[in-house]
């Protein structure tokens, strides 16, 4: 679904703290915490959730031999983070 050093650079990309993403995403900030840190897998629910959030934010992720993540065509370099979109 997600890994967690894809979660990280997401945040990267588009320059968020991790309280955006849980922002973005609707989780806790410790599930956002836990994930990335590797002491906790989140729930499946919590993972659709945070790969949505970037994928409205105009990311894609790759999996296979090379998981990473990359920008979508025509994705804005300027994506404003969750709590200035409003």
């Amino acid at each position: 679904m997600i890994r967690r050093d894809q979660c990280r650079a997401a945040r990267g990309f588009l320059h968020w703290s991790q309280r955006d993403l849980a922002n973005a995403a609707n989780v806790s900030l410790s599930t956002i915490r836990d994930f990335e840190s590797g002491k906790h897998e989140p729930i499946q629910n919590n993972l659709f959730a945070i790969r949505t959030a970037f994928e409205n934010a105009g990311l894609a992720f790759t999996n296979g031999d090379s998981p990473g993540v990359r920008r979508l065509h025509g994705a804005d370099d300027d994506t404003p983070t969750p709590d200035s979109a409003q």
